[in-house]
C-alpha cells in the first residue's frame, strides 16, 4: 500500500493534470478513452463516481500491464507511458468497493492508444546494388529500395515517400536516374536511356569460362614478349580487375545514388526520415537490333545467306526466330551464334517487308532479353513491264470542243516500286487513224485534241500508245468516240397531263401517270438521254419522278398523302439532258409539262404524337400522381377517347377523355415486385370505336431505399471446447446504391468484452467469441446492420454457448441438468401415482356395486356358469 505522503503527492499531481486539461468526471459506466502514446506520467484519464454512498475504493482488472491504475477516489490514471507499437488497445473492468466487497459494476473500460509519429522509417538495407544495361527504356524499374515504419500503418505517420537526394557523379547536372516516390522503384530517365554507357569490359565467349575467355583475349591482343605467368603480368591483372568489377559492383560502381525515405508522405517539416545508398553498375547492352536490313529482290548467291546478327547479354542464350505477320512462307532462320539467315530469294512484288521477332531464351525457354523486332526491307529491281489496265481504253468527246480539250488519261500500271525509277513511265503515240489529231503527255499519259472535232469528219479514232519504263515497254490500244453536240431540246408529247384523283391512303410507290418526251440528238448519247424532274408544286416531297432510258418517266407517290395537310397539288415536270446544251440554247416551255392532283379524304384512325412511350418513375410515387399524359389526335378532328389494356398489377387508371394516366388510390408501386412493366394505350374515335390506334407504354421503376438489410438467420450455437466464429449473412431487397455493401456493428458501436464482430465481405460478417463463459449460457446480441446508404436497424441475434457433441449439437451433462429431481422428490411422485391409481379403482368398484343393486330391484338375476 502506498505511503500516505506519496498518495497525497500522487493525488495532487493527478488533480493538477486533470485541472489543466479540463477532464470530465462521470458515473460508473462503460467508457472508451483515447490516449496518445508517450503521454508523460502520472497522467489522469477520468474520474469515476459511484452512486453508492458508502463506496470507499475501486478495483481495476484486465490488461493494465502495470501501467494503468485507479485511485481510491476513482481517478483512472497512467503510471507508465503507453506504447502503440506494443499494445493498441487495453480492455479493463472496474468495480466499486465497500471494504473488499463489490457494490457496483463491473463496467467495461477500453483505452485506445493513439499513435504518434515517434518512429523514423528505416531501410531494410544500408547499401543496395542495381545493375542496368545501356539503352534501358526510361521508366522501366531495374532496382528497388524498401523501408518500413513502426508507426500505425493506417495513419500518415507510416505513409512513406521516397526521394532521390543526389547522383554521384553528376556531370553537367544531368540526372540519369529517377525513383518512384510510392514504391521505391528506381529506373532511368529519358537522358539516362539515351546517354548511359558502360565502361569497357571483356565479352565472354559462348559457353566459355571467364578466365579462359580473358586469357584467350589477352593472348590475341597483348601477347607478352617474355614468358611471364598471367598472375604476375600487370597488364593482365589490370584487365582482370576491370572485368571483375562487373561481378562485384560494390568495389567500383559507375554511379552511387543517395536515397531518402520520409514518413507523413514527405509533406511535413516534422517528417522523420532514413537514408540509404544504391550502387549502380552500367552494363554493356549487346542485345542490339540489327535492322532495318535491306535485301535486294531476286538476289543471286548461296543460300542460306547471312544477312544480320544478334548477340544476347547472356553468353549461353538460345535464339529463336518467328515472323510477326501471319504468312504462309517464312524464308528466314537463326543460328546458335545469333546469325540471321535468308533461306531463299525474295520477290518484292510478293512482299515488300518482313518483320522478324528474335527471342533470346535460357535452356528452360525463359526470356533472358526482351524480344527484338527486326525489319527486313526488300529492295526493288526492275523486273516488271508496264501493263495497260484496259485491253481497249474507250473515251468520248463532244464535237466542237475547243482545241486542247482533255480527252482522258490512259491508265497503266507497273508493279515495281513507285518510289524508284523502275516504275517511272513515259508515254508516246505510235499511231492514230483515220488522221493525226491527238497528242499525249509523255509523263502523265493525258490525251488531248489538237483541233476541234466534227462528226462529219470521223465518228471514231483509233490510237496506239507505247508506254516505257527504264527497261520494258508495252503498247496500249485506245478508242476515241466523237459524240453529237447537245443542240436539240427534249420535247414533251403533251404539256398538260390533266387532273387526277388520289385517296389519301394510296400506297407508297403507286404510279399516278407516265409522261413521255423525245430528243432529236444522236441516240444512245448523253445529248439524247432524257431525265425528268419535278421543279414546282412538290415542296413537301410527296411525289417523285422515276426515269428510264427510253424517254419515259413515271410520277409516283413517294410519301404518305394527307388530305388535312394538302388537298391538291399542281406539279411542274421538266425534261433535260445530262449533257450541257450548246452555247446560246436554253430549255423552254416545250420541255415542261404540268399535272394536277386532287386528294380525297379518308376517315383515318387517331394518330399518336409520339411513337415511343417510355416512362421512368421512383417506386415511392404517391397515389393519385400523374404518370404521363397521352397526346393523340384524330386527323379529321373527331372526338376521341382513351382506354388502357394490360395493366396486370392494377396500379394505374386512365382518364378516357384526356388520356391522363394516374396511379390508383391505395396502389403502391414496388420495384422489388417488378422492376419494369408494360401496358397498351388505345385511342379510338368516340363515334366509331373500331377505328383505333394503340401504343405500348414501358414503365421502369427507380429504386428507393425502402428496405433495410436483414439477417438471414437469427440464432446459432457455439461449442465451448472448440469455439468457431459464426458467419452472419444479411440480405437487402433494394438495388445499388441502396443495397450492399453492408456495415455490421455491435449495437451503439460499443465494444463487447465477450464478442468481436468483423466484416467478411459486403454481405456478411464474422461474430467471434472472445471469452468463453464458465457454464452454458445464451446471449442475446444486438447487431446493427446498415446498407450502403447508411440506412439500417438493430436486430437481435441469439447465440447459445454450450457443450457439444462431436457433430456440434448442444447437450447437458448428466447430474447438472436443472430439471433432474432428488430422491425424496422421486419417492413423493411415486406415492402420489400409486394413490391416484387406488382412487380410480375405488370409484370403479363403487360404480359396479350400485349397478348390481339397481338390477336386484328390477328382479334381474345373473346367470351362473
Amino acid at each position: 500500500m502506498a505511503h500516505p505522503t506519496m498518495h497525497l503527492l500522487l493525488l495532487s499531481l493527478l488533480i493538477a493534470t486533470a485541472a489543466g486539461k479540463g477532464l470530465e468526471k462521470g458515473p460508473l459506466e462503460n467508457k472508451v478513452l483515447d490516449v496518445p502514446e508517450g503521454t508523460p506520467v502520472p497522467y489522469a484519464l477520468y474520474q469515476f463516481q459511484a452512486s453508492h454512498l458508502e463506496v470507499d475504493g475501486f478495483r481495476l482488472t484486465g490488461e493494465t500491464e502495470g501501467k494503468i491504475s485507479i485511485s481510491e477516489d476513482g481517478w483512472l490514471y497512467l503510471e507508465q507511458t503507453l506504447d502503440w507499437a506494443h499494445t493498441q488497445t487495453h480492455t479493463l473492468e472496474l468495480e466499486a468497493l465497500v471494504g473488499s466487497e463489490p457494490v457496483e459494476g463491473p463496467v467495461s473500460i477500453t483505452i485506445n492508444v493513439l499513435d504518434v509519429n515517434n518512429h523514423a522509417p528505416s531501410f531494410n538495407q544500408t547499401d543496395y546494388i542495381g545493375i542496368v544495361k545501356e539503352r534501358t527504356p526510361a521508366g522501366v524499374p531495374f532496382a528497388r529500395v524498401f523501408a518500413t515504419d513502426l508507426d500505425d500503418p493506417e495513419s500518415p505517420n507510416a505513409h512513406l515517400s521516397y526521394t532521390l537526394v543526389s547522383q554521384i557523379p553528376n556531370r553537367d547536372n544531368t540526372l540519369f536516374f529517377q525513383i518512384n516516390s510510392n514504391t521505391g522503384e528506381i529506373s532511368t530517365t529519358a537522358e539516362g536511356e539515351r546517354l548511359l554507357k558502360a565502361r569497357e569490359g571483356v565479352i565472354h565467349s559462348r559457353g566459355g569460362d571467364f578466365s579462359d575467355s580473358l586469357k584467350k583475349r589477352f593472348d590475341d591482343f597483348c601477347t607478352p614478349t617474355e614468358d611471364i605467368p598471367y598472375e604476375l603480368n600487370p597488364f593482365y591483372s589490370c584487365v582482370q580487375r576491370a572485368e571483375s568489377r562487373s561481378l562485384n559492383p560494390l568495389e567500383d560502381p559507375d554511379f552511387t545514388l543517395l536515397v531518402r525515405v520520409e514518413d507523413m508522405g514527405g509533406e511535413s517539416v516534422n517528417a522523420l526520415n532514413g537514408n540509404a545508398r544504391v550502387k549502380i553498375l552500367v552494363q554493356e547492352n549487346l542485345w542490339v537490333n540489327p535492322g532495318p536490313i535491306n535485301i535486294r529482290e531476286q538476289l543471286k548467291g548461296i543460300y542460306p545467306m547471312p544477312i544480320g546478327k544478334v548477340q544476347s547479354n547472356d553468353p549461353s542464350a538460345f535464339y529463336r526466330l518467328v515472323q510477326k505477320e501471319r504468312e504462309l512462307t517464312f524464308p528466314f532462320n537463326v543460328t546458335e551464334e545469333g546469325d540471321i539467315l535468308l533461306t531463299e530469294e525474295l520477290d518484292r512484288e510478293d512482299k515488300a517487308m518482313y518483320i522478324l521477332v528474335v527471342f533470346a531464351e535460357d535452356s528452360y525457354g525463359n526470356e533472358v532479353d526482351p524480344p527484338l523486332e527486326v525489319q527486313v526491307v526488300v529492295d526493288d529491281v526492275n523486273d516488271n513491264a508496264p501493263i495497260c489496265e484496259e485491253e481497249l481504253s474507250v473515251f468520248e468527246v463532244q464535237e466542237n470542243e475547243p482545241t486542247g480539250s482533255p480527252i482522258g488519261d490512259l491508265m497503266v500500271h507497273d508493279a515495281d516500286d513507285i518510289n524508284t525509277p523502275n516504275a517511272l513511265l513515259s508515254y508516246s503515240l505510235v499511231s492514230q487513224s483515220p488522221s493525226s489529231v491527238f497528242t499525249i503527255d509523255g509523263i502523265s499519259g493525258r490525251i488531248q485534241a489538237k483541233q476541234m472535232l466534227q462528226r462529219r469528219d470521223a465518228t471514231e479514232y483509233h490510237l496506239t500508245v507505247r508506254v516505257n519504263d527504264p527497261v520494258f515497254s508495252t503498247e496500249c490500244k485506245v478508242l476515241i468516240k466523237v459524240i453529237d453536240i447537245n443542240n436539240e431540246l427534249p420535247i414533251f408529247e403533251m404539256n398538260d397531263y390533266g387532273s387526277h384523283n388520289l385517296s389519301e391512303d394510296t400506297a407508297l410507290g403507286h404510279t399516278l401517270l407516265t409522261v413521255k418526251a423525245t430528243d432529236a440528238d444522236d441516240p444512245g448519247t448523253g445529248s439524247s438521254h432524257i431525265e425528268f424532274h419535278i421543279t414546282a408544286g412538290n415542296e413537301d416531297g410527296v411525289f417523285a419522278m422515276e426515269t428510264d432510258n427510253n424517254g419515259e418517266g413515271r410520277l409516283v407517290v413517294a410519301k404518305p398523302l394527307n388530305y388535312e395537310t394538302a388537298s391538291s397539288y399542281k406539279l411542274q415536270i421538266d425534261a433535260c439532258n445530262p449533257e450541257p446544251l450548246v452555247n446560246g440554247l436554253e430549255y423552254g416551255a416545250e420541255s415542261s409539262a404540268v399535272v394536277s392532283v386532287a386528294i380525297s379524304d379518308v376517315d383515318e384512325a387517331p394518330v399518336f404524337a409520339m411513337d415511343i412511350l417510355d416512362v421512368t418513375v421512383p417506386e415511392d410515387t404517391k397515389e393519385g400522381a400523374t404518370l404521363l399524359k397521352i397526346d393523340a389526335k384524330d386527323p379529321e378532328g373527331k372526338e376521341i377517347l382513351f382506354k388502357m389494356e394490360g395493366d396486370t398489377k392494377g396500379w394505374l387508371e386512365i382518364d378516357p377523355a384526356t388520356g391522363e394516366i394516374k396511379i390508383k388510390k391505395k396502389a403502391v408501386l414496388d420495384r422489388e415486385t417488378v422492376e419494369a412493366f408494360h401496358f397498351t394505350v388505345v385511342a379510338f374515335e368516340k363515334a366509331n370505336p373500331e377505328l383505333s390506334s394503340e401504343r405500348e407504354v414501358s414503365v421502369r421503376l427507380l429504386d428507393v431505399n425502402d428496405n433495410v438489410p436483414k439477417l438471414t438467420e437469427n440464432q446459432a450455437s457455439i461449442c465451448v471446447k472448440k469455439p468457431q466464429p459464426i458467419i452472419l449473412t444479411a440480405l437487402d431487397a433494394d438495388a445499388n446504391p441502396f443495397g450492399a455493401p453492408f456495415t455490421f456493428s455491435l449495437a451503439q458501436g460499443k465494444k463487447s468484452p465477450n464478442w468481436d464482430l468483423s466484416a467478411v465481405d459486403g454481405t456478411s460478417a464474422k461474430l467471434t467469441l472472445k471469452k468463453s463463459p464458465s457454464e452454458d449460457k445464451t446471449f442475446l446480441i444486438p447487431i446493427n446492420i446498415k446498407d450502403n446508404a447508411g440506412m439500417g436497424i438493430t436486430q437481435k441475434f441469439e447465440v447459445r454457448v454450450c457443450n457439444c457433441t462431436e457433430l456440434g449439437y448442444c447437450f447437458t451433462e448428466p447430474g447438472v441438468h436443472a430439471g433432474v429431481l432428488g430422491m425424496p422428490t422421486t419417492i413423493g411422485i411415486l406415492a402420489g401415482t400409486v394413490g391416484f391409481i387406488a382412487l380410480v379403482l375405488i370409484i370403479a368398484f363403487h360404480r359396479i356395486k350400485k349397478d348390481n343393486q339397481k338390477k336386484a330391484l328390477l328382479g334381474e338375476t345373473d346367470a351362473i356358469l
